[in-house]
């Protein structure tokens, strides 16, 4: 323990550079052990202040502190707030240009800098090497310590030669410091940089403040939208799998009002560091991130992180989450999760040896099994990182949410049994396989099948398995091999339950729906829309079509109602989001239906379209301008779908889609040279009269010698003098 004399010292120092009157958590034992000179491995959360544990002692050792960080957008964003406090801190990266690192080396020599944040890829350098062995050292800090492993989310090759590097440089104190690190990783990490005799500062996982939920991806456009708006002018981070898509996405936001930057390593760094700096300055409210480049930045009032694709693992997924809520007040972590999302993930890697990919397979595995569970979502997280907890957080989706519940002691009792009966050398599908009765390779190459508890369980599926093994896991029934954490071995309080079980209840996993459900978003609006108000609005489309003597579904068809009956729309410009509305048709029947909605919405205290209607950008297809200026021009449609290099059909089918989004075409022209009057008649009145514009409808209806084209043709016509 410190004397008083250094625990004044270090208390008067915290609050005259960093305006701190009390330490937290552990970082007055830390920085108090650096100070001694001892190894030191810190594992801390996002936002528990670690980077303080080596800023601190630099500032009080003499010498410079080196530190060396993957991120070059946190350096410049720590060296920043460093230089504003009042401390001589740098950079060393490839960001700088010559003259700029000639200074930093050089001030670095004459002993100016207290800290030198350097990428691990400088620190390679012959160089570099040469001006730090010239330099006073006071410690070396290396953070993000898991890049060291394999097991790590996010590990760097570059990072294993560190320690090399620092012996080849001198004999200094180390101090690892790394948010995300589960036992095996911190075993690896120690090893590494042969950092065995180090005292370890663990701190709690639990962050209270964040609240967590993850939910199927829909129509993440609208999901994303909904989310955001309801943290209005709020900060927040959406991270995305691809450069491609935080492109898109960014530009998505802006075109509905949110006020989004992209960020991502294939960008100029100049646009890059602007975007962050624009972040952090309050400049914009949201940035777009992608996942494997991460943001390295230190804000404190991020209050929401979405993941629009999974992460790549729970490491990622939780430090990425950390970086909201660093004030302690309360922030969101939504993720939205399609299994889609894990196979892109597992073949970005099929490339990679096969150690890789195996080790990338079961960090996925453990990412959708988090998403797919009705466990406290807090719990899981928490037992990755080997701190196992009896209770539920309470507020995470998973708590508030009621979950259709079991007594599993019995089948607890048989995946104990099936682990040992398997001599604790085999990972989770290996044993559900023998629990569930299915004769893999492995299974009967090791004769299990003629174990006791081989198809003990066949009346359940391996992903109900599966469950009842990780929810074992997280009651501490079960747990994982250190040195192999495919390995599942039955723990003490598990024997113990085997002796003397008791009733325990276990929740249900959802049950997601299929890629196809998820992406059918036809079917997401049809089965959302409010049926009161889907009423109202289809009486008034009867009233109408009956004064103006037309078909009611010449006004608006009825999914353009369910549509509206899904968003509130009760403005003009929301009106013409609706598909199947244009500007001629909300000018001419809106009205009267967008009084309706402003009603309803009042009188039910409902959110309205301006909440959940999303704006796509705007649509330039060329052949889209191309028929409609043909098409006044009066030329034949066979013409026009030469010039465009299309069939027939094709050209057909947008005109269509032209005509169905409200837009008037005057194909008088065409048509007349085609069908006779009498032939033209007969369709138009089969059309004032039906009941749908269905063409199958009008072909089983009309004369047989009537063709599907004539029917097609004559019904854009229809539209065009009747409904746009």
């Amino acid at each position: 323990m410190a004397s008083t004399k250094v625990q004044s010292q270090l208390k008067d120092k915290l609050k005259e550079v960093f305006g701190y009157n009390q330490f937290r958590g552990n970082q007055e034992k830390i920085i108090t052990h650096i100070l001694e000179g001892k190894n030191t491995f810190v594992i801390m959360p996002t936002g528990a202040g670690k980077s303080l544990c080596y800023q601190l002692p630099a500032m009080m050792k003499e010498g410079t502190a080196i530190v060396i960080s993957p991120l070059i957008a946190l350096m410049k964003n720590q060296v920043d707030q460093l230089q504003a406090l009042g401390v001589h801190a740098s950079f060393l990266n490839s960001t700088l240009s010559k003259s700029e690192a000639n200074r930093v080396k050089e001030e670095t020599l004459e002993g100016k800098t207290k800290l030198l944040y350097v990428a691990p890829e400088s620190l390679t350098k012959e160089d570099n090497i040469q001006l730090l062995k010239k330099s006073k050292i006071s410690f070396i800090a290396i953070d993000e310590a898991h890049c060291i492993s394999e097991w790590g989310h996010d590990f760097r090759p570059e990072y294993r030669k560190i320690k090399q590097i620092i012996e080849a440089i001198g004999d200094f104190p180390i101090i690892a410091l790394t948010a995300t690190a589960t036992p095996k990783v911190r075993a690896d990490i120690q090893k590494n940089l042969k950092m065995e005799d180090a005292n370890i500062f663990l701190s709690s996982f639990h962050r209270d403040n964040l609240y967590y939920e993850v939910h199927p991806k829909k129509d993440p456009k609208v999901q994303l939208i909904k989310f955001i708006r309801k943290h209005q002018n709020k900060s927040g981070i959406v991270y995305c799998l691809s450069r491609k898509k935080v492109e898109e996405v960014a530009e998505f936001l802006r075109i509905n009002g949110i006020n989004a930057l992209p960020y991502h390593a294939g960008m100029e760094s100049s646009v890059r560091m602007g975007n962050q700096d624009a972040f952090l300055n309050e400049d914009c409210d949201v940035v777009v991130a992608t996942i494997a480049f991460g943001m390295g930045i230190d804000k404190p009032d991020v209050r929401f992180v979405v993941h629009y694709d999974a992460p790549k693992s729970l490491e990622g997924y939780y430090q990425e989450t950390g970086r909201a809520g660093r004030d302690g007040l309360e922030s969101f972590c939504m993720m939205l999760f399609s299994p889609d999302d894990i196979s892109k993930l597992e073949k970005f890697h099929k490339d990679k040896s096969v150690t890789e990919r195996e080790n990338v397979h079961i960090l996925l595995q453990e990412m959708s099994y988090y998403a797919n569970s009705s466990v406290c979502r807090t719990r899981q997280l928490l037992h990755y990182f080997g701190e196992d907890v009896e209770h539920n957080c309470g507020h995470c989706d998973n708590c508030k949410t009621k979950h259709a519940s079991f007594n599993a002691k019995e089948q607890i009792l048989i995946a104990i049994q099936a682990v040992q009966e398997t001599e604790e050398r085999f990972g989770i599908e290996h044993i559900c396989n023998v629990i569930t009765g299915t004769k893999s390779d492995y299974v009967t190459s090791y004769h299990h099948d003629e174990l006791e508890t081989f198809g003990k369980g066949s009346d359940h599926d391996i992903q109900y398995w599966e469950s009842i093994i990780r929810q074992s896991m997280i009651n501490s029934f079960m747990g994982k091999d250190v040195d192999n954490v495919t390995i599942i071995k039955v723990s003490e309080k598990g024997k113990k339950f085997q002796k003397s079980p008791f009733d325990i209840d276990y929740t249900q996993d959802y049950q997601w729906p299929s890629e196809l459900e998820a992406l059918n978003e036809e079917a997401v609006v049809t089965n959302a829309f409010d049926k009161e108000l889907f009423d109202l609005l289809k009486a008034k489309r009867k009233k109408l079509a009956h004064q103006k003597g037309i078909p009611p579904y010449a006004i608006f068809q009825e999914p353009s109602l369910e549509e509206m009956a899904t968003t509130y729309p009760v403005s003009n410009e929301e009106l013409m989001q609706i598909n199947g509305v244009g500007a001629g048709k909300a000018k001419k029947f809106g009205k009267p239906f967008i009084d309706i909605i402003a009603d309803y919405v009042e009188q039910n205290e409902i959110t309205t379209a301006k909440d959940v209607v999303v704006k796509s950008t705007v649509n330039k297809s060329k052949s889209k301008i191309a028929i409609i200026q043909q098409i006044d021009r009066k030329q034949d449609i066979e013409d026009i779908a030469e010039s465009l290099k299309v069939s027939f059909d094709d050209v057909l089918d947008e005109i269509e889609n032209i005509c169905d989004s409200g837009t008037k075409l005057n194909l008088d022209y065409y048509i007349e040279t085609i069908m006779d009057d009498d032939r033209i008649e007969e369709i138009y009145d089969y059309f004032m009269s039906a009941e749908s514009d269905s063409i199958d409808d009008a072909f089983d209806e009309l004369d047989e010698d009537i063709g599907e084209d004539e029917i097609r043709l004559v019904r854009v016509k229809f539209l065009s003098e009747v409904a746009n």
